[in-house]
């Protein structure tokens, strides 16, 4: 038991930080909505309206959820809660890998196991280590939502429920970690798992059928999805804890195969083996921009099917879109308070959707450099910086492979979303505009490109911390700070505030412009302060 304690400790010590910004982040989210909802949204002839909108046009039940009656608090639930899952999912994943692949990869869980604490019990420690951490991160959801004045039996709900989801994705992480060899690989898998438990809950409430006025019942395709499991607690309107059941089952089977294989499998190896080698390199590979290309073109691959993803839906579901605003001239209306924008339908549908794939390039530049920080603590990057590749260099081919990514990311996205409208016969929108609204995403992206790449050059320490947590602070504020009634001065601190929403030829390109101009600064100033930086593993 003492041996137990000792390594929760070692843990929570570890995580302390990390896990304030993610369940304090998390509770202020359930708090500012439901307390933005209820000033913006108190009236309920517009609630109403909202929602009828959102049940003849299946983007926005792929972007909020499924709704379930006009209610105060249950519209709260439609608006917010699919997302706080979601981060729960992503916390959980993230802490899964951290503390099991990762581990093997460094060689620190072969010291641990060396000792007579085995190999068994640094996971359960683990296991309990995710679970507390997911049980205080529901009551944060609970606490926000009953201080912003929702009812306490469904918000209780709605906080088990976030609790059940992230325990869930916290088995399927630590199965991940079984398989892959690599921290990265099963990071990467895992949120890719976390996506696409969003997506299928998103598909199966868009193709959900009417149940009342103003609720809907999902498709099956919302019942493969953890998030969806939740989601169909109904909080508020319904307060059913018995789907969770299936949470709790996907949780103990992922668990029961984690101890299964790990008694089986050597420490540090894998059940997928790694590919083998080529004897001899490719000639891309002859420089520095070579390997860090070849570092991350996986992970590039997996933003890019990301945006590939939303660019389709912003193309495909434009004519659907289209007919609910023809039998309903007030649609439009709505559709601009609910996703921003001030163009027709399908340009609103378009930008909203872009700035989801503006979301997902950013993280793709975040990981880039991320992926530096790592190379150095690992002291790979001393070998590299052995030979004649300057610390300069060793910086500027990130920062090109990272500004390559946004590229892609967006192309792809770009892409799928003019096919996705030639599909769908909508001709409102031409492939110019589609084009220039990928394009409005790029100077967001290489905000957070050049602000993260002079983190990792002023603190590197903090760069991975600190480089996620502005992420997700810019989407909070920027992209939900409408929805909770953040001031507007906060909201302008979010790069993705000020991202252009084309309109045709009244696009105001100035926001693109000045976040260009910072994101230069920020490069240019990582660039030459990396002349007088370190390197080391610390």
């Amino acid at each position: 038991m003492s041996a137990l304690v000792a390594l929760l400790g070692q843990r929570i010590r570890r995580d302390r930080l990390q896990l304030i910004f993610w369940i304090g982040g998390t509770a202020l989210l359930a708090l500012f909505t439901a307390t933005a909802v209820a000033t913006t949204y108190g009236d309920a002839a517009e609630r109403d309206q909202i929602l009828a909108l959102a049940i003849q046009s299946p983007a926005i039940l792929i972007l909020r959820g499924l709704p379930q009656g006009g209610g105060l608090d249950a519209f709260v639930f439609f608006e917010i809660f699919t997302y706080l899952a979601l981060l729960a999912g992503l916390m959980s994943t993230f802490l899964a890998v951290r503390h099991s692949r990762a581990e093997e990869e460094s060689g620190r869980a072969d010291l641990i196991g060396s000792t007579p604490v085995g190999r068994v019990l640094p996971t359960v420690a683990t296991l309990v280590h995710g679970i507390g951490a997911n049980i205080l991160l529901g009551l944060g959801v609970v606490a926000g939502f009953v201080a912003g004045g929702m009812a306490v039996d469904g918000s209780f709900v709605a906080g088990v429920a976030t609790t059940a989801t992230g325990v869930a994705f916290l088995a399927v992480g630590l199965l991940v970690a079984q398989f892959l060899r690599t921290s990265r690989g099963a990071n990467g898998v895992s949120v890719a798992l976390v996506g696409i438990a969003f997506l299928l809950r998103g598909v199966g409430d868009a193709l959900g059928t009417q149940t009342g006025p103003l609720a809907m019942a999902s498709a099956w395709p919302s019942w493969l999805s953890p998030i969806g499991w939740a989601q169909h607690t109904a909080a508020y309107s319904g307060n059913s804890l018995a789907p969770l059941l299936l949470s709790a089952g996907l949780a103990v089977g992922c668990l029961i195969g984690v101890f299964g294989l790990q008694s089986v499998r050597d420490s540090g190896a894998s059940l997928l083996p790694e590919r083998r080698g080529r004897a001899s390199a490719r000639p891309l590979l002859a420089g520095a921009f070579g390997l860090a290309w070849r570092l991350q073109w996986g992970t590039v691959v997996a933003w890019a099917v990301g945006g590939a993803a939303f660019g389709l839906l912003a193309g495909s579901l434009s004519s659907l879109v289209q007919q609910a605003a023809a039998s309903d001239p007030s649609i439009e209306h709505s559709l601009e308070a609910v996703v921003g924008g001030a163009g027709s339908v399908t340009q609103t549908l378009v930008a909203a959707m872009f700035g989801f794939v503006g979301v997902l390039a950013a993280a793709c530049a975040t990981q880039a450099v991320i992926r530096m920080r790592q190379e150095e603590s690992l002291g790979t990057a001393e070998l590299l910086l052995a030979t004649p590749v300057s610390r300069v260099r060793w910086l500027v081919d990130y920062l090109v492979v990272g500004a390559l990514a946004i590229v892609i990311v967006l192309a792809v996205a770009a892409g799928a979303g003019v096919l996705g409208l030639a599909a769908s016969g909508d001709s409102s929108v031409g492939a110019g505009d589609v084009i220039a609204t990928a394009l409005a995403q790029v100077p967001a992206a290489l905000v957070y490109l050049g602000v993260v790449a002079l983190l990792f050059v002023l603190v590197p320490k903090a760069t991975i911390g600190a480089g996620w947590a502005f992420v997700a602070a810019g989407v909070v504020v920027g992209e939900f700070g409408g929805l909770i009634g953040l001031p507007e001065w906060l909201r302008d601190v979010s790069p993705f505030t000020h991202t252009p929403v084309v309109t045709g030829a009244a696009t105001d390109w100035s926001g693109g412009l000045w976040l260009a101009a910072v994101a230069v600064v920020a490069i240019a100033a990582s660039v030459a302060l990396m002349r007088r930086r370190e390197v080391g593993t610390a």
